[in-house]
């Protein structure tokens, strides 16, 4: 089209311009401009009557066009709110993705064409036509956009005319049209159809009635309440039923929208089609949960199950020691949970594990172990336990805050895909059994391949709609990837489908749900339920049959693109037994690999949690034999735990000890890639104007890092953000005390205030510093670090007599990345 572009003697007489330098690599987006138009057409006089030069329109193909139509829609002209379009694939059936405007809208015009495959378009248009716009128009507008942009053919096109405001519109710019407009990777848009805008609505009954049900029908103003009142029996109802169970495990939880991104075409090892080619993205939504937490648990608490609900969402207590030390394959995950992975800064600076071996299959047949993993790109950043304690009771919603405000403010997470391959014979190579979901395969072993990226760029719009209701299974798989014999695998094929029927009331329709559907067409035999969405024609449902032509068809390897077993999988002729592996049976091996690979200050904080969870065990043989299964792992770590609690220190037990280590397993052993979306408290005075312009100004410089600078005095006014009564150091990644703030650390009788408690700007500064996080004080600012006894020469530590002193800021944001300054945690070997 360039070529043809660059030879035209006449754009006008073209119709069609493309500015070279708009040209990207992106064939699957098409945003056309069109100005040339047959003057007689109703379009051509509506543009000219509205001094409309131009029309512009998108096009989004899906990457498996043409099996699936691409969205189509005009950006502008806008005379009315923006209203959504789209298409559906469903040949014969009209399925408009605008039927939640149908109230809003009536049929102008439509037009059949025969051709295959066929698809419904619907076309939503903005401008106000009061007279007949002819199906005519739209072809002759297509027509100009030359047939080569439509590779598909189209069958039915649906023209519509909006003759009242949408109700998913917002005349004031919502957030759907703004995230439409920036066009973001992975959003495909595919959730708008079901998003409902409620701006200059009347209020309705389930059923569409309007209704005022802001009192209820009585007999008189103060008689009874009358049975009649459906309107009210409705609220109560629908109040009433409002919560579906919550999960039993991974019930806490914050959940984002992004994408994959492909590296490279990766067909010569899987057949899955969304690694197929470089570039390529798919759509995603990623959950992140604790995992024995209720709903209302905190999101700094450390995980495993409590004992009847006391304490929740701890390990704090006689069972859970007593399950670890008699089952000693808990020890690996347990270490993992107490040590910085259990308490990670935020979601965003924690990676990701697939735990179990799953396998990839060409499309050949030919099969490989693998192990996901997902490397953050942000690095790895975690809590220490005392500030962990302190952000469960100031913010419970610490991580899933720090999500969502990271997002809309732009500062987009990503994980960076990986796989460790491996050959089916070497399922037992390494010293232990792959199919143990208890272990790890080390990177200096089986190296990373990287395979891909995701990103999270969109919040959810309604939390219960998508993150609570969203129901994974690893059942949810695609050609290409297939199970292992792991056997924690094999019963969570069977008991994520058991549980998600339980959330959903029992109806086997959950995967209907929005937030649950695939991209794909759903063709097979499956009808009724409670829920049921679809309109089912085929009036044949089973296989085989000759009344629908056999279909719905069985797919499979060679046929329709289907999943198909991996052809290596083999199953060794054996008894049937109720017994462990032997080979799982190295329950001490991988926990010191893991607690080898550690940094000293690492170690220490396993065993400060080791004494902290043992010291509230009340069961003296309790503590005593989960000292013996640690005793196993290390001497050193089970004698300083022991000390602490109680227990005679052990003799070492040397069977499973050695010095290996292996890399990446570290939190502290490295800094942070970036400082977008970490927080910073200024501390300022609104008694010194010149301290809250210095604050806002280190706010400022803060911000271009992507950072945000949180303005803190007495209380609120201009320039200030929040006040010394709702902060504390936990809220913040790093502390800075403004110049003219020395009153704020003054003590005795006068320096009383009954704006915050006693001292509190002198405990922010303690605190932080206690945390090791990075501090800085300018000027007469240092005086909180004097009555805190900090000395200026400690580790991540900054006095400056002024903001422009040589290398300030940029240290500071070094200092930042540096994110802990563990030379401050107390070591017991000190």
């Amino acid at each position: 089209m360039l070529k043809e572009q660059d030879s035209a003697t006449s754009l006008k007489e073209l119709g069609w311009y493309m500015p070279p330098e708009f040209i990207g690599d992106n064939l699957f987006q098409w945003i056309v401009e069109m100005r040339s138009f047959d003057k007689d057409i109703v379009i051509a006089k509506d543009m000219k009557k509205e001094k409309v030069n131009s029309i512009v329109v998108e096009l989004r193909f899906p990457p498996d066009f043409p099996l699936s139509p691409p969205f189509f829609r005009i950006i502008t002209p806008r005379f009315l709110p923006f209203i959504r379009g789209g298409v559906s694939v469903a040949p014969q059936i009209e399925r408009p993705l605008g039927q939640d405007c149908k109230p809003w809208f009536f049929w102008r015009r439509w037009l059949s064409f025969n051709s295959t495959p066929s698809f419904n378009v619907l076309v939503i248009l903005g401008l106000k036509a009061k007279e007949a716009c002819d199906v005519n128009d739209i072809l002759v507008l297509l027509s100009s956009m030359r047939s080569r942009l439509f590779f598909l053919q189209v069958s039915l096109w649906h023209v519509l005319f909006a003759s009242a405001t949408c109700p998913i519109a917002d005349s004031q710019g919502d957030r759907l049209v703004q995230r439409r407009a920036a066009g973001l990777p992975g959003d495909d848009g595919f959730l708008d159809q079901f998003v409902v805008n409620d701006t200059d609505s009347y209020t309705t009954t389930d059923f569409g009635t309007p209704v005022d049900d802001t009192h209820s029908l009585k007999a008189g103003e103060r008689g009874p309440t009358l049975l009649e009142d459906f309107v009210l029996r409705t609220k109560i109802t629908r109040f009433d039923h409002e919560r579906i169970p919550e999960r039993a495990v991974h019930a806490r939880g914050a959940a984002a929208h992004g994408y994959f991104e492909s590296y490279a075409d990766w067909s010569n090892i899987t057949a899955a089609s969304f690694l197929n080619q470089a570039g390529k993205q798919t759509p995603i939504f990623l959950r992140f949960s604790t995992v024995a937490g209720s709903r209302g648990s905190a999101d700094t608490a450390r995980d495993p199950r409590p004992d009847n609900e006391i304490p929740q969402a701890q390990t704090a207590h006689d069972s859970a020691y007593d399950f670890f030390s008699q089952n000693p394959s808990t020890l690996h995950t347990l270490f993992w949970a107490l040590s910085g992975y259990g308490i990670p800064r935020s979601y965003r600076h924690i990676d990701g594990f697939g735990v179990h071996t799953y396998r990839f299959v060409n499309a050949d047949g030919a099969s490989k172990l693998i192990k996901f993993h997902f490397k953050t790109q942000q690095g790895k950043a975690s809590l220490i336990w005392p500030e962990a304690l302190a952000l469960a009771g100031q913010d419970p919603d610490y991580h899933r805050k720090d999500l969502f405000n990271a997002i809309a403010a732009g500062s987009y997470p990503s994980w960076e895909v990986s796989v460790q391959i491996m050959d089916e014979e070497d399922v037992t190579r390494y010293g232990f059994d792959l199919l143990d979901p208890t272990k790890i395969v080390p990177e200096t072993i089986v190296p990373l391949t990287p395979i891909g990226k995701f990103v999270l760029n969109r919040n959810p719009i309604n939390y219960f709609a998508e993150t609570e209701q969203v129901m994974f299974c690893p059942g949810h798989i695609v050609r290409g990837i297939d199970f292992s014999d792991d056997p924690l695998l094999q019963g969570r094929l069977f008991s994520y489908v058991d549980t998600q029927l339980n959330r959903n009331m029992g109806s086997p329709n959950f995967e209907q749900i929005p937030i649950n559907r695939p991209r794909s067409p759903i063709h097979n035999n499956n009808r009724d339920g409670a829920g049921q969405q679809f309109l089912h024609t085929n009036t044949a449902p089973y296989t085989f049959n000759t009344l629908n032509n056999g279909s719905p068809k069985p797919a499979n390897q060679t046929q329709g693109n289907g999943f198909f077993t991996a052809p290596a999988r083999r199953i060794v002729d054996a008894s049937y037994v109720r017994e462990i592996s032997p080979t799982f049976l190295d329950y001490w091996t991988q926990p010191r690999l893991f607690y080898n690979s550690l940094l000293p200050a690492e170690q220490q904080m396993i065993i400060n949690a080791l004494r902290f969870e043992l010291a509230h065990v009340q069961s003296m043989q309790v503590r005593s034999n989960f000292i013996a299964q640690i005793n196993m792992v290390d001497n050193d770590m089970a004698v300083r735990v022991a000390t602490a609690i109680g227990i005679d220190s052990p003799s070492p037990n040397p069977t499973y000890y050695h010095d290996n280590t292996t890399t990446d397993l570290s939190i502290f052993n490295g800094t942070l890639s970036t400082i977008a979306g970490l927080s910073v408290g200024i501390l300022a005075t609104i008694n010194s104007s010149s301290s809250i312009e210095q604050a806002r100004a280190l706010a400022q410089s803060l911000a271009s890092s992507g950072a945000n600078g949180i303005v803190i005095a007495e209380a609120l006014q201009d320039g200030v953000d929040m006040t010394y009564i709702a902060s504390d150091a936990v809220l913040f990644d790093g502390i800075v005390i403004t110049d003219g703030t020395q009153a704020l650390f003054e003590s005795g009788p006068t320096s009383k205030t009954a704006l915050y408690p006693p001292q509190r700007p002198l405990s922010i500064v303690r605190d932080a510093y206690f945390y090791a996080k990075p501090i800085a004080a300018i000027a007469e600012g240092q005086t909180g670090l004097l009555r805190a006894d900090i000395q200026g020469s400690s580790p991540g530590v900054r006095m400056v007599n002024s903001t422009t002193d040589d290398g300030f800021l940029d240290g500071f944001k070094e200092d930042l990345m540096q994110f802990k300054f563990l030379d401050r945690y107390p070591l017991d070997s000190n």
